[in-house]
């Protein structure tokens, strides 16, 4: 069964901004990976999102989510170093920078933030019986 993408480049489009040709051409690439990668990180949670996108205000917010990680992904500069910050030395021949994404790999580009807008990942709660036998937790 294939599987569609959760968005559209046209959806990205009427997000953000208007998209040039070449990177129409990237979305369209990029949106039936990122949606397959929200589909295996669901599933891992025993959670699957073509069922949940049956309800229609679930498949708008899977539909923005999935049109602003591609977005991300697009606005990543692909030219030289990826780099976010940069500091140079002179004589102390001292040279640092932080990178846009590493690891790189667009599978990076998922935030927790956007798996939490989907109910995918959710704060873990629990406690720990100080006087229970080593090991036992209770939750």
């Amino acid at each position: 069964m294939a599987n569609k993408a959760f968005a559209s480049a046209s959806d990205i489009s009427t997000f953000f901004r208007a998209l040039t040709p070449a990177e129409t051409e990237r979305a369209d690439a990029l949106l039936p990976v990122i949606s397959n990668e929200l589909r295996v990180r669901a599933e891992a949670a025993g959670l699957y999102l073509d069922q949940m996108a049956d309800d229609e205000a679930y498949a708008d917010v899977l539909k923005e989510v999935t049109a602003g990680i591609v977005f991300r992904i697009l606005r990543q500069s692909t030219e030289g170093e990826a780099m976010t910050q940069y500091s140079q030395s002179a004589l102390g021949y001292s040279v640092s920078g932080t990178y846009a994404v590493p690891g790189g790999g667009i599978g990076n580009a998922i935030m927790n933030s956007d798996l939490k807008r989907l109910g995918i990942k959710r704060q873990k709660f629990g406690t720990i019986d100080p006087y229970a036998p080593k090991g036992w937790r209770c939750s």
